[in-house]
């Protein structure tokens, strides 16, 4: 199984169950916080490969849902700009394993990439509000995971 770095928000109760989901498919996570991880630009673009701009965010930080931040209306350089300065804002998780980046928690291509066979349900994205529901989820690009973003190597 693969060895995965994890970058997760402290606390993320969806982050923490998406470790679990690739600790019980074999994998070793080795979690690393998302918020004190020292990001420059050459370090976080590679965790977004093709994604659009809007896709880099999380839906569910607060600068966003309030209005502060319109991802879909940012050009890449603001966009990385703001990421940097508030990694509150980064989508999560990202995910390195076997040369590979991620952003987000797409079961369909992490499934493709390492593997989550596991009785687990692979859940959703996003953070479990006080209800267990998940509190927002990145939509799915339209076409469905066919469409989704594309995994990217380290060379990028």
């Amino acid at each position: 199984m693969a060895q995965v770095i994890f970058y997760a928000k402290p606390g993320c109760k969806g982050n923490a169950r998406q470790m679990q989901v690739l600790q019980s498919a074999g994998h070793e996570v080795i979690v690393r916080d998302l918020l004190s991880e020292p990001w420059t630009e050459a370090t976080l673009r590679g965790f977004f490969g093709d994604c659009p701009v809007a896709a880099w965010f999380n839906r569910s930080a607060v600068r966003v849902k309030s209005g502060e931040i319109v991802p879909d209306t940012l050009s890449a350089e603001t966009a990385m700009a703001l990421l940097i300065a508030d990694p509150a804002l980064i989508r999560r998780p990202l995910l390195e394993a076997m040369g590979k980046r991620q952003v987000g928690w797409e079961p369909e291509i992490i499934e493709g990439w390492i593997g989550l066979a596991t009785a687990m349900s692979p859940g959703r994205e996003g953070c479990a509000s006080r209800g267990g529901k998940a509190d927002a989820t990145m939509p799915m690009p339209a076409g469905g995971a066919e469409n989704a973003c594309q995994l990217t190597t380290d060379d990028h």
